[in-house]
């Protein structure tokens, strides 16, 4: 008699009615692949959604809007991102949009600004410069004109950092790798190593300073943070060459036989197309190009694609179950990409509501238009699927089985 069954009083058979230690754990099992399964996004679609966040922050400096696109970020990513150590680098982002809000501002008062104001914050005493270096200045009036313009200068480049930020806790670096083009697997490679390599450091960091905090050690100032980068940078290498050897084992780098011609046609296919995209992306920002922009730009396209699929020949290596792109996939990438469309139109016919003057100073206003256009990025965490539960959730929503009794009959 197995210790998993519960004998009846006075012996005889197990009760059918009462499922044994096995049955019970049977679901817990299952439930966790199921999840796991579900969450099968394309990566690339976050990438795009991501980028189209990113495309509408870079074409408005007013504060309402980025406020608005910051919290679309945050929101998507609180609702989708899983527990894998990449998705803890969004308080990082965060962080340094902070830091870097803050450098601007700490730029603007001390090194002055451009913008003329008659509002003056501060009079700091101004260091005298030679003739060279007419056009600079150290100290001097500081006006809340200049202090805002830096306000929403760093704002936007904060805005956009924190949507490079998004995409890197929502999307995976290993399944997004496995979407490139053969052509760009070694540069793929070593984007997606870059990408990582901030997450793993967090972590490690996290590691030892949890660690020395409950041996009594100090974990913060400048003795605990030289006592705590000698272990991160030996983890770091460690980590390094731990992931070289792997890549020696399982073939990177190696190419296959490619003829001459057909490499020589790779090499002027996507250089050539680079620089067509180059020169209609230039041609549609100007005035003047606007007449053959976009042809060069489509046919610089097609010319880069068409090397990227010749030099994917040279590349030998399969790829494990791809990831598919369904249409979540199209709805998320669609929301970021219309986002961006929308704030790119509005950029041209009401420029001033997408940024906004700082002379005079006034507040500035919320075009509805915009706004609208940036809650349609909160579209993911409705049609995206929700993240797999954590392990010990698991564990909460099934608890254990008790442990059965077993009396042997008398």
């Amino acid at each position: 008699m197995t210790t998993g069954e519960r004998t009846p009083r006075g012996g005889g058979a197990p009760d059918p009615r009462r499922p044994t230690a096995q049955q019970a754990a049977a679901p817990r099992r299952g439930l966790a692949p199921q999840a796991n399964r579900g969450n099968a996004l394309h990566p690339g679609a976050w990438w795009i959604w991501a980028l189209g966040l990113g495309t509408a922050a870079s074409r408005t400096t007013n504060p309402l809007l980025l406020a608005l696109l910051i919290g679309v970020a945050g929101y998507v990513v609180a609702a989708r991102r899983t527990e894998a150590p990449w998705a803890r680098s969004y308080g990082a982002f965060v962080r340094l949009g902070l830091v870097v809000v803050g450098i601007r501002l700490v730029f603007a008062v001390f090194l002055g600004s451009p913008i003329p104001g008659t509002h003056t914050v501060v009079s700091l005493p101004e260091i005298p410069l030679p003739d060279w270096a007419q056009g600079i200045r150290i100290g001097g009036r500081v006006t809340a004109e200049s202090l805002v313009f830096a306000l929403y200068d760093g704002l936007k480049l904060a805005t956009l950092l924190i949507c490079v930020g998004a995409a890197n806790a929502l999307a995976n670096p290993a399944r997004l790798l496995k979407s490139l083009p053969g052509a760009l697997y070694e540069a793929g490679v070593a984007v997606v190593v870059a990408l990582t390599f901030a997450p793993h450091l967090i972590a490690d960091v996290q590691r030892l300073r949890a660690a020395r905090r409950l041996r009594g050690r100090p974990d913060r100032g400048l003795r605990g943070l030289l006592q705590v980068g000698l272990p991160v940078l030996e983890g770091a290498l460690e980590r390094s060459v731990a992931l070289a050897a792997a890549m020696d084992a399982r073939g990177y780098g190696r190419t296959a036989q490619v003829p001459d011609a057909v490499r020589r046609t790779t090499a002027v296919l996507t250089l050539g197309g680079l620089i067509g995209v180059c020169a209609g992306t230039y041609g549609l920002l100007t005035a003047e190009g606007t007449s053959y922009g976009l042809p060069v730009l489509f046919a610089g396209l097609v010319a880069a694609l068409a090397g990227l699929w010749l030099g994917g020949r040279r590349s030998v290596r399969t790829r494990y179950r791809p990831d598919a792109w369904g249409v979540r996939a199209w709805l998320v990438a669609a929301s970021g990409m219309a986002v961006a469309a929308v704030l790119i139109v509005s950029a041209s016919y009401d420029p001033a509501a997408l940024r906004p003057g700082v002379v005079p100073l006034s507040a500035p206003t919320l075009p509805l238009l915009p706004a609208a256009a940036v809650l349609l990025g909160l579209l993911p965490a409705l049609v995206a699927p929700a993240p797999a539960p954590r392990a010990s959730a698991l564990s909460e929503a099934s608890p254990a089985p008790r442990p059965a009794l077993s009396k042997e009959p008398s």
